[in-house]
């Protein structure tokens, strides 16, 4: 779709997509003690991340998909403009930074001295990255063309920064696109696979929940290791919703550990031989712990409530475990405690992020504080500059070209993929796009 007039920010934003990458070098570090204004918190020295949003969630009860989506029988979803309710106030570019929220465990991994054990490690951290979506049904806010965000955790020892690279499709159920590939330097391997699909439920009536589905095959491409993990669908009975299941296997085939547990609670390992003989049990009786549920899913996709927590198998190693959410998360738009301090500005920071972060953008600030009439005039002016600008560009034949990103052949997959081309953070300030 290349019209001008198609910039719309219809987009769910849930789905690993590749208009946006991310990368993890060359990063400056943020000295809070420089500029303090009296709002702050620190204690000894160190900033105290907020624990909560300026404001409470913003009901969407006065609004309703289906009563727009009447006064537009005939048109093209991806030309229908959402109301700015239905947003949670996070950029798309912040939101894959939550990949990151359990960054413990790639320190682990590097730890290890075993290549399997670093596979389980690792496989937890893939299936860590889509735990923060559980209940998150809002969607976050398209990136405008050439909007970045730097992610600085010195103190959890990785740096982050994105950069959005292309205009969006528009989808409900989104198919994941972009590879990701961790490199762990100290032991010369690099792990990369892809996220599962994502499924939005009821997006026209009834309860919105979010379905994880498909297959994510992670290769070590220094032993040729493998992980496979099957995110299983909900099914009729609700028995497998939020399920994963796999297995490692070396570079010679030969099963090695069976991965199961749930993307939105904790993922353990056991040996296969252990494994067998629970599936040998289980023939012999049932186990009433794992009956499959009472109520079905119907065709409305009501959602499955009251599923039982992961079932142990005796000899399992935990390999992960989802950090419990605020007591608040729902009057936070269900954030995490790390979702909550993504756009948060640190005193004196202002001046150290370019003009295109996310934390600068408007209408998610006006969000965040609450004030929905501006958030959707700002959301209205900033699309309305981004397709006066496209225009422009199309009339002087000129083409959009990144700044901190090229396409190139990934070394490990032979596909093509972007990479961080460095120097953000020496001329993140210099020639900067006016986008807001």
């Amino acid at each position: 779709m290349n019209s001008e007039e198609e910039f719309f920010d219809a987009q769910t934003g849930l789905e690993s997509d590749d208009s946006g990458e991310v990368s993890f070098k060359d990063a400056l570090v943020f000295d809070s003690n420089e500029v303090t204004d009296g709002s702050s918190k620190q204690e000894n020295g160190v900033w105290e991340r907020r624990k909560a949003l300026p404001a409470e969630t913003i009901s969407k009860n006065n609004f309703s998909v289906w009563s727009i989506l009447k006064k537009c029988v005939g048109m093209e979803l991806s030309k229908i403009a959402m109301p700015v309710e239905f947003n949670e106030p996070l950029s798309f570019l912040q939101r894959i930074s939550e990949y990151m929220e359990h960054t413990h465990l790639i320190h682990k991994a590097c730890s290890l001295s075993d290549a399997v054990d670093r596979m389980q490690v690792v496989a937890a951290f893939a299936v860590s990255a889509v735990a923060s979506q559980w209940e998150r049904t809002r969607k976050p806010f398209n990136p405008l063309l050439g909007e970045t965000y730097e992610l600085i955790r010195e103190d959890e020892g990785y740096r982050l920064i994105s950069e959005q690279l292309k205009f969006w499709g528009k989808s409900v159920e989104a198919e994941p696109q972009g590879t990701m590939t961790l490199e762990l330097l100290k032991h010369k391997e690099a792990y990369t696979w892809t996220n599962p699909m994502c499924c939005v439920h009821n997006i026209i009536l009834g309860k919105l929940w979010i379905e994880q589905y498909g297959t994510v095959e992670i290769v070590n491409h220094s032993t040729g290791d493998k992980c496979i993990l099957n995110f299983k669908p909900c099914g009729m009975f609700g028995r497998d919703l939020h399920k994963v299941e796999g297995f490692i296997q070396d570079g010679s085939k030969n099963k090695r550990h069976v991965i199961y547990g749930k993307w939105t609670e904790s993922m353990y390992s056991i040996d296969p031989s252990l494994s067998e003989t629970k599936k040998a049990e289980k023939t012999t009786g049932s186990d009433p712990q794992e009956e499959g549920c009472s109520y079905a899913v119907e065709e409305d996709d009501e959602f499955p409530e009251g599923q039982d927590t992961v079932i142990v198998i005796p000899g399992s190693a935990l390999l992960w475990r989802i950090t419990p959410q605020p007591s608040h998360s729902a009057q936070m738009y269900n954030f995490t405690s790390f979702a909550v301090t993504l756009n948060e500005l640190e005193p004196g920071m202002e001046r150290l992020l370019p003009p295109t972060d996310c934390r600068l953008r408007p209408d998610i600030r006006a969000m965040e504080h609450g004030d929905m009439d501006l958030a959707s005039a700002e959301k209205e002016r900033l699309e309305e500059k981004q397709r006066k600008a496209r225009r422009e560009r199309s009339a002087g034949e000129e083409e959009w070209s990144t700044r901190w990103f090229r396409m190139v052949t990934n070394p490990f997959t032979g596909a093509e993929d972007w990479q961080y081309t460095g120097g953000y953070f020496d001329r993140k300030y210099t020639d900067c796009p006016n986008i807001y």
